[in-house]
């Protein structure tokens, strides 16, 4: 087989694309063949940096490890991250173009990017046995499908078949599965091969019934019944959009090796960008992580993580209207540990001049570490290499902001003083030895008798994970049909369903 594809589409945000997509990368890729992620256009500020220096949503990364392939701008060409309600920075093939507004997007701006969309697409499916397309939102979304560059505008391009995936946990999935296919047009309906339930708990002979209508009234078949998976942490898109106030990082269930456990808070800034570095420390035993909004909130973490943010100015202005911005203060003065990540290092500094991003000029910063920001109309795309606390490091660098550190001990790109450390490394973290010896700092400087885990391997878990992911899809999905619809394409005769599209 070469040049299969598939696009897996879903009835919402959130429906469970990225991890079923991930699931049938990581299925296929242990059935020997050469598997590709692909989505068209992202919309994130989650992203990831490849090796050759281009910034793709984190989802196609985390896709690319589960199909056992280096990831490239080839499976994301285009990157929204959003900078406000209404506007998005635009990511085209790795690299920033420009800033637009919503309308300014779907207006025409978004119809011009069909092309390279497409372009990529055929390049990955000419070189690989299939490629895995993950739809947005859902294809049923009638305002925005005439420009639509990343569901049935490439389905219908490609000639893809498509698969609709439906969380039923949130429940009123049968409606979602027959309303999403009955929007359609008869054209875009010829693609849409059936369905797939997501998050499935209880006895699925119950469902079979709903199943069964569902196929008389549409013509179309399910391909299978995912259970509700606990505890994947898997890389999300944008996901802690509703309410961040006391979410929880999903922790290895694991006692702690020490006498004490090590208590994390995220400060969940407006655009947090990369939250996923801080999975890296909830895959530790003994670690619990959560995200918090409140002063009060930090009095008994033993570490506070200021993470990366779209809007470096406005958090730091959030940090003080919420009294946050004081609690960093007090923690810092009293030698209690607090660690910034790319734009949460460019808020604890003294000073930000900024007329990129937010336009405000100059801005005064925490004054927790000797560092003058000031932010550069390029942005920097890195995958740096180096050493800290005696360890190797690596990790990647999506940032505006150029850091001038002025004092302070050496600390990766940045710096640290008594136990305020200042990086715009992303994922230095996932390194084994290096997170330990960092949360062994921290633990001198809190106070606890935490000790890290000798033997806990992030990579390992998260290759335990993407297989978990490949199981659910062999063990719970009809495998021989989804090859099928991989190697035939679209199924023929399939009924169309009434009303179809406006």
């Amino acid at each position: 087989m070469r040049g299969g594809g598939l696009l897996v589409a879903g009835t919402t945000s959130d429906a469970g694309k990225s991890v079923v997509t991930a699931g049938i990368c990581r299925w296929l890729v242990r059935q020997g063949l050469r598997v590709a992620p692909f989505k068209g256009q992202n919309m994130s500020l989650n992203s990831f940096v490849t090796r050759g220096g281009a910034e793709i949503g984190r989802a196609q990364a985390m896709q690319a490890q589960a199909a056992r392939v280096e990831p490239s701008a080839l499976m994301n060409p285009v990157l929204l991250k959003p900078g406000s309600d209404r506007s998005s920075q635009v990511v085209l093939m790795g690299r920033p173009v420009g800033e637009l507004s919503a309308r300014g997007y779907h207006g025409g701006r978004q119809q011009a990017l069909l092309g390279t969309v497409l372009e990529c697409l055929e390049e990955l499916r000419a070189t690989h046995d299939a490629v895995i397309c993950e739809g947005a939102g859902s294809p049923a979304e009638i305002n925005l499908r005439r420009n639509d560059i990343v569901n049935m505008g490439i389905a219908r391009a490609a000639r893809l078949p498509v698969v609709v995936v439906g969380d039923i946990d949130r429940g009123g999935v049968f409606a979602q599965f027959f309303g999403t296919t009955a929007l359609l047009s008869r054209e875009d309906q010829e693609l849409v091969a059936g369905y797939l339930v997501n998050k499935f708990r209880g006895d699925v002979t119950l469902l079979e019934p709903g199943l069964d209508m569902l196929h008389g009234l549409t013509g179309r078949r399910t391909f299978g019944v995912l259970p509700y998976a606990h505890g994947l942490g898997i890389d999300e898109e944008d996901g802690l959009r509703v309410s961040l106030r006391g979410a929880v990082r999903e922790s290895v269930v694991a006692p702690p090796v020490g006498e004490d456990v090590l208590r994390v808070a995220v400060c969940a800034v407006p655009l947090m960008s990369n939250f996923t570095d801080v999975d890296a420390l909830a895959a530790e035993p003994g670690v619990v992580v959560r995200f918090v909004d409140r002063p009060e909130e930090l009095v008994d973490a033993d570490l506070v993580v200021v993470p990366g943010t779209r809007g470096t100015v406005r958090a730091l202005a959030w940090l003080r209207e919420r009294g946050l911005a004081d609690a960093l203060v007090r923690r810092a003065a009293e030698g209690r540990p607090v660690l910034g990540v790319c734009g949460g290092f460019q808020v604890l500094g003294e000073r930000i001049e900024d007329d990129v991003e937010s336009r405000a000029g100059a801005v005064e910063g925490l004054g927790l570490l000797p560092v003058r920001v000031r932010f550069a109309v390029e942005k920097t795309l890195a995958r740096p290499s180096g050493e800290a606390l005696g360890e190797p490091v690596e990790g990647y660098e999506i940032h505006h902001g150029v850091a001038d550190v002025r004092g302070g001990e050496a600390f990766l790109d940045g710096c640290r003083v008594g136990a305020v450390w200042g990086t715009h490394w992303h994922g230095s973290l996932e390194g084994d030895g290096f997170r330990r010896a960092f949360l062994r700092e921290v633990a001198r400087a809190a106070g606890r008798r935490f000790v890290p885990a000798p033997d806990t391997s992030f990579g390992t878990l998260r290759e335990e994970q993407l297989d978990r992911l490949g199981d659910l899809i062999e063990e719970h999905a009809d495998t021989d049909a989804l090859l099928k619809l991989i190697e035939s394409g679209p199924p023929g005769g399939l009924p169309f369903v009434a009303p179809g599209a406006p």
